[in-house]
């Protein structure tokens, strides 16, 4: 029986779910070309989750509600109030754009993206392997039709295509793995699945078999080597405002889906999952660092970067467990969602940047687009060289110390084998701040093509300005957000 308690638990979502049914009947009856209304009203309704997550977060509580199927906690509220933000974010940066290009005749764009944020919200919350999978689809799906919102526009459709058709077969995965572990198990609920694997009663051979296909799965999800090329074609095609919506908050959610079934599920086979994770690190930041440099466009260069980050994501998950001890687990995944959040932060500026530079029937897409831009606008130019910085791992910008927390993580142990993995991704990020530096080069040192000034709309001039300022306040003073991120996978850990 459902008691109060669970609905109370899960009153941010009952919200966000009755406010996206509300806009999408309110955008019916908006006559403005530039659905101002349902605009406003959507950012408002992000603020109000927003909110209603960091006072949740602020509180400290851990609660289990619908007979254990939905967890409530500190680590899970603050990523659903970071991706609300995020999301925030990506509305006001992309308005614009997606006026340009037709993409507002209805209210699509608002209400798939508020259903996408329930989508994460979902598998953020899920304690239990159907949760976490409904989740995901309906993030999933969301993101489909979201790709290929430009119903005319031939890239945008293969895009969405190739992401439906890759993005089917990794749910196949994942749900194949979950179904491998009840059925060792007899359980969907993390915490039974938890006490099943430490008995040591369950056939080891069998676990092993159905974590294979849940890393897989959540590995195109993080999309890291070799479960990657989805993620270059889609951020190419898709238009600019809806590549921020994959590449941005989806994310966090990822990341909470990979502590949620890898730590509180299955911790005991660590020594397993790691082996695996290890693999798909090393891929990522090899091929995701080595490709970037030869890419001419922006967004699929920023693409082939963010696979290589998120290997540095899954480096802390490696530090969580060395030789049987989790001594160092809050450390390592700590520093993990650091990065993740820090990523997420440098991410929305830059392809905010691009969003700004793109014109009506002009897609600013090429590295080339940028020649100049510092002559055009010295503050968006600054702002695009402070997230190339970031990217980049240079002090003392936000993405130098997320980079750092991982390595202290992983180096702690003292071990010879992280320590090795240690250098190899350092020397992978040395290769990758030449991609990022030439863009810096070319903002600064080339002709601009065009030479007009570059004008934004208030909001974006103070959001993007806001932005590219965290970057730096944070990379500065990053005891807080570490602070944040530390006591909430303590909590987690702790349960």
């Amino acid at each position: 029986m459902i008691d109060t308690l669970s609905f109370v638990t899960v009153y941010p979502e009952v919200i966000l779910l009755a406010m996206a049914c509300v806009i999408a009947l309110f955008d019916l009856a908006v006559k403005d070309s530039g659905r101002t209304p349902t605009y406003v009203l959507t950012l408002f309704t992000l603020a109000v989750v927003a909110w209603l997550q960091a006072d949740a977060a602020s509180a400290g509580h851990t609660v289990y509600a619908f007979d254990s199927m939905v967890v409530s906690d500190p680590m899970g509220n603050w990523l659903k109030c970071f991706a609300a933000l995020a999301l925030m974010v990506t509305l006001v940066y992309g308005r614009a754009y997606a006026a340009t290009r037709d993409m507002l005749r209805g209210g699509e764009l608002f209400t798939l993206s508020l259903f996408a944020l329930l989508g994460m919200f979902v598998m953020i919350s899920g304690n239990n392997f159907l949760v976490i999978y409904m989740g995901i689809e309906l993030l999933t799906l969301s993101s489909y039709a979201m790709v290929a919102l430009r119903r005319d526009h031939v890239v945008a459709t293969e895009a969405a295509m190739k992401y439906f058709v890759l993005g089917a077969l990794a749910s196949g995965f994942l749900l194949y793995g979950m179904s491998m572990l009840y059925g060792a198990t007899g359980s969907l609920n993390m915490q039974e699945v938890l006490k099943a694997i430490s008995s040591g009663q369950v056939q080891h051979q069998v676990l092993v078999f159905g974590l294979v296909f849940i890393v897989a799965g959540l590995a195109f999800k993080f999309g890291v080597v070799p479960f990657h090329m989805w993620i270059p074609d889609v951020y190419q095609g898709a238009p600019t405002v809806v590549t921020l919506m994959v590449g941005g908050a989806p994310k966090l959610a990822a990341f909470a889906v990979m502590i949620r079934l890898l730590v509180e599920g299955m911790l005991p086979l660590a020594l397993d999952w790691q082996q695996m994770l290890t693999v798909l690190a090393v891929g990522s930041l090899a091929i995701g660092n080595l490709a970037a440099i030869a890419q001419t466009n922006l967004k699929r260069m920023l693409a082939f970067s963010t696979i290589s980050h998120m290997g540095f994501v899954l480096i802390g998950m490696l530090a969580g467990v060395v030789n049987g001890d989790a001594q160092g687990a809050g450390n390592g995944y700590s520093s993990s969602m650091f990065y993740v959040v820090s990523y997420v932060l440098t991410t929305l500026a830059s392809f905010g940047i691009i969003l700004l530079l793109s014109r009506d029937g002009f897609e600013s897409e090429e590295i080339a687009d940028l020649a100049g831009l510092n002559q055009r606008s010295p503050l968006y130019a600054g702002v695009m060289a402070l997230c190339m910085f970031s990217l980049a791992g240079i002090p003392p910008m936000v993405g130098f110390y997320a980079k750092l927390a991982v390595l202290q993580a992983l180096v702690a142990p003292g071990d010879a084998w992280h320590i090795s993995l240690a250098v190899f991704a350092v020397l992978m990020s040395l290769i990758g701040a030449f991609y990022y530096l030439r863009v810096v080069k070319v903002m600064y040192f080339d002709a601009p093509k065009i030479t007009d000034k570059l004008a934004a709309p208030m909001d974006v001039r103070a959001v993007l300005s806001l932005n590219g300022a965290l970057l730096l306040a944070i990379g500065l003073l990053p005891g807080g957000l570490m602070a944040l991120c530390n006591g909430a996978i303590a909590q987690m850990l702790a349960h």
